[in-house]
């Protein structure tokens, strides 16, 4: 059993995960303080859309009616001003260069596992608890290892990679040993009004309407630019290169002349330019990865890893060769499609993780300087 004297400071979106996390912690005999984040003032035109996403004055409301069935003491803490610097100024900033963001790892890294840390050590919690999917061990010499939820159709540690030892010292995921199913089913045992809430599939800033539009907002001046072929031809002209990713078929400028299928395979920030190409132009045997992380604070030796390029796809067999200490180069057993900067590749052994970084098509090392390493120096 658990010391009752243990504070437990739960990050609580409102959702079913976080609210279990919180329950469950209970039960073990911590002092639970649940913390909801307000992150984003929608505009008062988009108020009643962004409460069907996350963010909402529901979700708060649904965390505090947790809180109180189950004991514990709720604050609903502005972040407004880290979001904005470091997701959103990041979000839009990665798309201005060509490259597709991951906004839920930058709000892990920065706010959840950073600012909320921080916050947690005025409040003397001993853990911060999240409701991800993943689950953390304890290994002989004492350092912890992230590893995979147990339920392999909802696990998070993808967007996790990036924790540090320091930091997987004080934290907790509660629901990981759980599947989705078990997790609402403790949620309705426990009396929590959200045990049927649906999960949210928005990003939780753009719940409706297109990141398009979010994005055009907030840009100074759309790059924009002609649309060519592997060849160099031009095919089209584009409005801005914040409207492409690597892979996409829909939604493209009309083109004449071209056979079967296209793609965009490139995107040039500088020029403006976006290639199009067949799906065999989206294949790549290797790419590199910039800002690379390693939870065991050093790269694996002699290890079997796996790598993937995207939340939703699975892993494949990868070498990675370190040019620097942040930089790599990967190397898959077999091609991939559609590697897309900005993005993570996570690399795992087994139902560990490893680490990972942000892909690149081409060398770090030449100049490449994500929006995430603007945002954190501004």
């Amino acid at each position: 059993m658990l010391n009752s004297k243990k504070r437990a400071l739960v990050a609580m979106s409102g959702g079913v995960d976080s609210s279990v996390a919180a329950a469950l912690l209970a039960r073990e005999g911590y002092d639970v303080i649940g913390v909801t984040m307000r992150l984003f003032n929608a505009p008062f035109e988009g108020a009643g859309k962004l409460s069907k996403s996350c963010c909402s004055l529901e979700d708060v409301e649904d965390a505090r009616a947790t809180c109180r069935i189950i004991g514990a003491k709720h604050y609903y803490m502005n972040f407004e001003k880290e979001f904005q610097q470091h997701v959103i100024d990041y979000f839009v900033g990665e798309y201005r260069q060509g490259r597709t963001p991951h906004p839920c790892l930058a709000c892990n890294d920065r706010l959840k596992f950073s600012f909320l840390m921080d916050r947690a050590k005025l409040m003397d919690a001993d853990i911060v608890a999240t409701g991800h999917y993943a689950q953390i061990a304890t290994e002989e010499d004492g350092r912890r290892s992230l590893r995979r939820g147990a339920d392999v159709m909802k696990d998070q540690s993808y967007v996790l990679y990036n924790l540090r030892q320091d930091q997987l010292k004080r934290l907790a995921f509660p629901v990981g040993g759980y599947t989705k199913d078990e997790i609402r089913e403790i949620a309705r045992n426990e009396g929590l009004p959200v045990a049927d809430k649906p999960d949210s599939q928005d990003i939780c800033f753009i719940p409706t309407g297109t990141y398009r539009e979010f994005v055009e907002e907030r840009l100074d001046e759309p790059k924009s630019g002609v649309v060519v072929d592997v060849e160099g031809n031009v095919l089209a002209e584009h409005d801005g290169i914040h409207n492409f990713t690597i892979g996409q078929r829909k939604g493209l400028p009309m083109m004449g002349g071209t056979k079967g299928p296209i793609y965009v395979t490139s995107i040039n920030s500088k020029s403006g330019k976006v290639t199009v190409g067949s799906v065999q132009e989206l294949l790549r045997d290797e790419v590199y990865a910039s800002a690379v992380n390693w939870i065991d604070e050093a790269p694996p030796v002699n290890a079997e890893i796996t790598a993937k390029i995207r939340y939703s796809s699975p892993e494949e067999p990868a070498s990675i060769e370190m040019l620097g200490a942040e930089v790599g180069k990967i190397r898959f057993s077999k091609p991939m499609r559609a590697c897309t900067p900005g993005q993570a590749i996570v690399f795992y052994d087994g139902d560990r993780v490893l680490g990972g970084g942000f892909i690149e098509l081409e060398s770090p090392l030449s100049d490449v300087s994500t929006a995430t390493d603007l945002a954190v120096a501004a």
